[in-house]
C-alpha cells in the first residue's frame, strides 16, 4: 500500500517536473521571438530614420548647390559686366588719345603733323574771316601764331592776318604783315599771293611806283605762280 502510494507520488512529481521543463522551454522561445520582433522593428525604424536623415541631407545639399550656382551666375554676370566696362573704358581712352595725337594733314601741298587743338584754333580763325569778322579773325590768327609758332599753318595764319588788315583798310599794317610772311617763309606757296596783296595795298595808298615794283618782283620771283599772271595783267594796266 505504502509502496503504491510512493510510486504514485514519484510519477506525479516526475510529471510536474516534465511539465515545468516544457513550460520553461516554451517561454524562452516566445521570448526569443519577441526580442527578434523588437529588434526587427527597431532596425526598421533605424533604417527609416537613417533614410529620412539622408534625404534631408540631400535636400540641404541640393539647396546649397542651387544657392552656390546662383551666386556663381551673379558673379559671372558681374565679371562679364566689369570686363565690358573695362573694354569700353579702354576703347574710349584710346579714342580720346587718338584725338589728342597729331594727325597728318596736307597744308600748302605738303604733308604735316597737326594737333587737334591746333587744327581747331586755325579753323575757328578762318571761319571768322570767311564770316566777315576781320578784326576778330586777325586777332585769332595772331594768337594762333603765338601759340603754335612752329605750326605748318603759321605761314597761312600770317597771310590771313595781312588780308584781314587789308579788308579793314589798314593798308600799311597789311603791307607790314605780308612782308613778315615773305621774310620768314619766302618759299611758301602763299608768298606770291602775299606780294599781290602788298601791291594792292600800295595801289590803295596811291603809291603806283611801289605797286608796280612789287608786281614786277612777283613775276620775277614766282613766275609759275597763279598770282604771276594776275600781276602781269595789272602791270599792263599801269603802263
Amino acid at each position: 500500500m505504502i509502496k503504491n502510494i510512493l510510486s504514485a507520488a514519484f510519477v506525479a512529481a516526475f510529471s510536474l517536473a516534465s511539465l515545468s521543463a516544457h513550460a520553461a522551454l516554451f517561454g524562452d522561445d516566445e521570448a526569443r521571438r519577441a526580442i527578434l520582433e523588437v529588434r526587427t522593428k527597431l532596425d526598421t525604424k533605424a533604417d527609416a530614420s537613417a533614410l529620412l536623415d539622408l534625404a534631408n541631407q540631400n535636400e540641404q545639399l541640393r539647396r546649397e548647390i542651387a544657392r552656390l550656382n546662383g551666386q556663381i551666375e551673379v558673379l559671372t554676370n558681374e565679371l562679364s559686366t566689369a570686363q565690358q566696362r573695362q573694354k569700353d573704358f579702354y576703347t574710349d581712352l584710346d579714342n580720346r588719345l587718338r584725338k589728342l595725337e597729331p594727325q597728318t594733314v596736307t597744308v600748302d601741298g605738303q604733308d604735316a603733323l597737326v594737333g587737334q587743338s591746333e587744327q581747331k584754333d586755325y579753323d575757328a580763325a578762318l571761319t571768322l574771316f570767311k564770316g566777315g569778322d576781320y578784326k576778330k579773325s586777325g586777332a585769332a590768327f595772331s594768337d594762333f601764331i603765338q601759340r603754335y609758332p612752329q605750326s605748318a599753318y603759321a605761314p597761312s595764319a600770317q597771310y590771313w592776318i595781312g588780308n584781314a588788315l587789308y579788308a579793314q583798310r589798314d593798308y600799311r599794317d597789311a603791307i607790314s604783315a605780308q612782308q613778315t610772311l615773305l621774310k620768314k617763309y619766302p618759299d611758301n606757296p602763299k608768298a606770291a599771293d602775299a606780294m599781290l596783296n602788298i601791291a594792292s595795298s600800295y595801289m590803295e595808298l596811291k603809291d603806283r611806283a611801289a605797286a608796280k615794283k612789287t608786281l614786277q618782283s612777283l613775276v620775277s620771283k614766282y613766275p609759275n605762280a597763279p598770282s604771276a599772271q594776275t600781276a602781269k595783267e595789272r602791270l599792263d594796266l599801269l603802263k
